[in-house]
């Protein structure tokens, strides 16, 4: 650690001096190039907060961004995935999902409501709305901390030199001491399977459709897969999931587990272990599916209005001509190889977010990246991203939370005679009156054994998951132990005071129903 910060405070000190050397930023340079001190390519979360964060410390900056419509056609503005085709619009649809559920809860506590059709003209119309009002917000921030904005697609030309190529083929030459790269990914199209381009949809295109996409095949295993099935469900739509192998496969696989196992209970149709085949066009504008069972080699067959990829996300470096720079990949995932400083192989260029190799694919971690990126090429940190302990959630319709580690990486970093699993079976106060089914809503917190047991990571699965999450992923990220947390005073009644009363193992063998209140 000690190396790491004497490297990253001599990296700074060289950053910063080269950066009080440039030329006012800005200035026209040679053959009419427009100079600056940094350059940012990709106006998503990431590169956003990179920019604004130079700028604000006194640096010219000017940040390149260009949407690429998808195969479907859609477009969107400034902001990246997370603003237009991801967090935002889908933890909205999320919410509206969950007022469906209310609804259906309303009578029970005396309100006398019935159960009415969802409209998705108008949620869709309501979700882009504010979508467009962020795309506005924006270019309003970047206009005020006079941030320059080219809407044109980048590619480099040399190590300090990107042409900029605007919607009508108007080309800029831009130039700059430092550049970041921050262009993210975009959803992978199952290109060997007949008909997935041309009938099928991804992520970046629901979020957009103008009507109910109807009854909705989503091939995939990832969260994005499962929080758009599980929406999709809650909304009241007939969604059938399909899962080649295992679901969540990053994430602590008895915590997927129960989320599946509800999602599968509360009228999501789970195929697993299948994988699709061929996608046909029918006469009435449906869409059949055919697919195979990979355990015993049978087909079948479906009909659906909609059918959703999604298995995962390509970088975005294709077109961004990064040989001529030098900048290095790696060659089977196509992300930017980078160190502990955001560096690639060229020393002056930098690659942050998704598109960087290693890195959490999260609106949040991308955009601390780029502050303080932003801060230390400003001279005013030598302070790296710590990546470990992140906390996240997936927003299925019974929300999973966690940061650290999971249990399976607990018991493979430490061995399984030193870690110690407390675990609670609870049910949340408000699923009491209206009767609803708690099976699956669980905790479960990961420590070493040897007292004072440091926690290693802590899952949380029911309502609200995210914000109780981010409450305790404060005291995680600074070095909580079990024995601090259970003397922890819990807020009563919360289902976040269920974490302060663990007090099961899994070793003790005894069962971890909470009774009582």
């Amino acid at each position: 650690m000690a190396a790491l910060r004497g490297a990253a405070t001599a990296a700074l000190r060289g950053a910063a001096a080269r950066f009080r050397g440039r030329a006012p930023g800005g200035a026209r340079g040679a053959a009419g190039r427009q100079c600056y001190d940094l350059l940012v390519i990709g106006g998503g979360s990431g590169g956003l907060a990179c920019a604004k964060e130079a700028a604000q410390l006194g640096k010219k900056v000017a940040v390149l961004d260009y949407v690429e419509p998808s195969p479907r056609g859609t477009r969107w503005g400034l902001g990246g995935t997370c603003v237009n085709v991801g967090c935002i619009p889908k933890k909205l649809m999320h919410q509206a999902a969950l007022l469906g559920g209310m609804i259906r809860d309303a009578p029970h506590y005396g309100w006398g409501v019935t159960q009415a059709p969802h409209s998705w003209a108008t949620l869709a119309d309501a979700v882009q709305n504010h979508v467009k009002s962020l795309n506005w917000g924006h270019r309003v921030q970047l206009q005020d901390r006079k941030v320059k904005y080219f809407n044109v697609k980048a590619s480099f030309v040399d190590t300090h030199t990107v042409c900029g190529v605007s919607k009508g083929g108007e080309e800029t030459l831009l130039s700059a001491e430092h550049i970041v790269i921050a262009t993210g990914g975009r959803p992978r199209y199952p290109t060997h399977i007949e008909g997935a381009l041309e009938y099928g949809i991804t992520s970046d295109d629901l979020f957009w459709l103008k009507e109910s996409p109807g009854k909705t095949l989503v091939v995939g295993a990832s969260y994005v897969a499962l929080e758009c099935a599980g929406l999709l469900t809650g909304l009241g739509l007939d969604t059938t999931v399909m899962i080649r192998s295992v679901p969540l496969r990053a994430f602590d696989q008895q915590m997927a587990s129960l989320v599946t196992e509800h999602m599968a209970g509360h009228g999501t149709r789970i195929l697993r272990g299948c994988a699709p085949e061929k996608v046909e066009k029918l006469p009435g504008q449906q869409l059949r599916v055919t697919w195979v069972d990979l355990t015993s080699d049978r087909k079948d067959a479906g009909t659906f209005d909609t059918v959703l990829w999604a298995i995962g996300r390509v970088p975005e470096t294709a077109s961004l001509n990064l040989e001529k720079a030098g900048v290095h990949t790696n060659p089977v995932t196509g992300k930017i190889l980078v160190d502990a400083q955001e560096t690639t192989s060229v020393p002056h260029i930098y690659a942050i977010g998704d598109v960087a190799e290693g890195r959490p694919e999260l609106t949040p971690t991308a955009i601390m990246a780029g502050r303080l990126l932003a801060q230390r090429l400003s001279g005013r940190t030598s302070d790296l991203m710590d990546y470990s302990s992140v906390p996240t959630t997936v927003f299925t319709p019974l929300e999973y939370g966690c940061v650290g580690l999971s249990e399976e990486a607990a018991v493979a970093r430490h061995g399984e005679e030193h870690v110690e699993v407390y675990h609670a079976f609870y049910k949340p106060l408000e699923f009491t009156v209206p009767q609803r089914d708690a099976s699956q809503c669980y905790i479960k917190m990961v420590c070493l054994r040897e007292p004072p047991q440091l926690v290693l990571g802590l899952h949380f699965l029911g309502p609200n998951a995210g914000e109780v999450i981010q409450g305790f992923a404060l005291g995680i990220k600074c070095g909580a132990s079990y024995q601090q947390l259970m003397r922890t005073v819990g807020i009563h009644p919360t289902c976040a005071e269920e974490v302060a009363k663990l007090r099961i193992s899994k070793r003790s063998g005894l069962d971890p129903t909470v009774t009582g209140c």
